[in-house]
């Protein structure tokens, strides 16, 4: 939380002019290189006032005047890819062995099916009372809560250890659930805080890594840990030993997000995270945020085109044991296999998208090449998954993985450019309800449609949707305010001239300036 500014009424009425800032307060100056106007993107409700600009609130950074990036932030994203990976594991670990779930249960295909979209259903009531903590209490918080859920949910999973307890399975796969509210839309906002302008989009890559890592990990390793045998007593052993390993792993996951993950650097990283520390932030604006995201129309755009494909690639995962069990009897290990090459080769995608977007900044470019070349995988994925040759289904999944699960850093970047200075936590969050709201509608459709007629209709079926966001994605605006904040400078160099003498006859100067880089 930062120092309040001045009411509506006060932006409003009395506009802040380069006089106001040297005259009313002798001890303070502005740097030339810093307009004193707020960028067009900025609300009139959420302009600083001058003071903030200078003076730190006591949770904020120690001193706003200086923007350096803090060596202790790759230990810091390095903990949260961890237990957003833990988490991501726990989603699909059940979805990657559907069938020796279903006999050890005895329960049905659209059970199981379940234990994955409970993370979508989960996620959607309890986006906007997370992200008012985020807000409220700060990243620190946030992270703690969704790792401790995260640890809580995999020991309870090993109370259901029997046939007859599949609902104590549900009530650990429910906690896990709600520890992903608390992680899935925290890489865009970790990259704005403690990351500098031109690795901020690295940093949320590798963020979003972490998560697509942990599924890539559920895919492969509980096919080999629990292999598909009539005992039950063995099955339940093997299964013992996947929910032991995974409670453990979440447990010193949790120890070292408390000794590690600290609440923000000392100093912001980039003149844009300095800019956004001094806007206000009150419930008030917090609520007014939310409706102002809904009034900008590039951005609802982007909430509907990101949640077609991640919805697509949510169905795609939750149901591909499915698919290839149909096609490929007994081939339970490939199928996962098959998932972990499609999560690999997307993260891969994601690493090289965040990469080309810190250097080029064509976020829209990107985004629009991506999403097309995700239906194209999409297409030739459809058309040869029953050729009868596994070695061209690996193929053909490992290309729409890269490009599919690529696009997912690509869309919270993007977000946080269209909507700065909105908090990346809420437009990451709204993009991720958008993701589960059509990864159920997805799941739960494509799901009867193989049931019914077979997996080429279902997967034309997400062919459909996947054009749509396509299309609807060239008609998303550039309009990169995050950029423009960075690089914003006075207009003529007169008025630099005019400002930088009044710097030089200031008292104590306080300077917000990237000169102190």
């Amino acid at each position: 939380m930062v120092n309040e500014g001045p009411s509506q009424e006060e932006c409003d009425d009395t506009p802040v002019q380069p006089c106001d800032l040297v005259q009313g307060d002798p001890s303070i100056s502005i740097h030339p290189s810093v307009s004193v106007y707020p960028s067009s993107s900025a609300h009139p409700s959420t302009l600083a006032h001058p003071s903030t600009l200078v003076q730190p609130s006591s949770s904020g950074p120690e001193d706003l005047s200086v923007i350096k990036v803090s060596r202790w932030r790759w230990a810091v994203l390095l903990v949260f890819s961890c237990y957003s990976m833990c988490n991501a594991f726990q989603w699909i670990q059940y979805g990657s062995i559907n069938n020796i779930f279903m006999s050890f249960y005895g329960v049905s295909s659209f059970a199981i099916d379940w234990l994955s979209m409970c993370y979508m259903v989960t996620y959607i009531p309890l986006l906007l009372p997370v992200a008012w903590l985020l807000e409220k209490y700060g990243l620190r918080t946030i992270a703690l809560t969704g790792s401790a859920l995260n640890c809580l949910g995999a020991w309870v999973k090993l109370g259901s250890l029997k046939p007859h307890l599949f609902p104590v399975t549900v009530l650990g796969q429910v906690i896990c659930s709600m520890a992903q509210v608390f992680i899935l839309g925290m890489p865009s906002h970790i990259a704005s805080v403690w990351f500098g302008a031109d690795e901020v989009s690295t940093a949320c890559s590798v963020a979003v890594f972490g998560n697509q890592l942990g599924i890539a990990i559920g895919f492969l390793v509980p096919p080999i840990l629990v292999p598909n045998v009539n005992d039950q007593d063995k099955l339940a052993y093997h299964i013992s030993i996947m929910f032991f390993i995974i409670g453990g792993v979440a447990t010193l996951l949790f120890i070292l997000v408390i000794i590690v993950f600290k609440e923000k650097p000392k100093h912001p990283p980039s003149r844009a995270q300095s800019l956004s520390y001094a806007l206000t932030s009150t419930d008030a604006s917090y609520f007014s945020s939310i409706v102002r995201l809904f009034k900008n129309l590039n951005f609802v755009l982007l909430v509907i085109t990101y949640g077609l494909n991640a919805g697509a690639f949510y169905a795609l995962s939750t149901l591909l044991n499915r698919m290839v069990i149909f096609h490929y009897p007994g081939e339970e290990v490939n199928a996962g296999r098959i998932g972990l090459t499609i999560l690999i080769a997307g993260m891969f995608g994601a690493m090289i998208s965040g990469i080309w977007l810190d250097k080029s900044k064509t976020y829209k470019e990107t985004t629009l090449v991506v999403y097309i070349m995700t239906l194209v995988g999409m297409v030739v994925y459809t058309l040869t998954l029953n050729l009868g040759h596994l070695w061209v289904v690996f193929v053909t999944a490992g290309t729409l993985g890269f490009f599919m699960t690529g696009y997912l850093p690509l869309g919270f970047e993007f977000a946080v450019e269209l909507t700065y200075p909105e908090s990346e936590g809420m437009s990451s969050g709204l993009l991720n309800v958008s993701a589960q709201v059509f990864g159920i509608i997805f799941t739960i459709s494509q799901g009867q449609i193989i049931d019914n007629y077979g997996t080429r209709p279902g997967n034309i079926f997400l062919c459909v949707f996947l054009t749509l966001g396509s299309a609807l994605t060239a008609f998303i605006k550039a309009d990169l305010r995050r950029q423009k904040a960075n690089k914003e400078i006075p207009e003529t160099k007169a008025q630099e001239e005019e400002e930088e003498e009044d710097s030089n006859t200031s008292t104590a100067p306080t300077v917000i300036t990237e000169v102190h880089l």
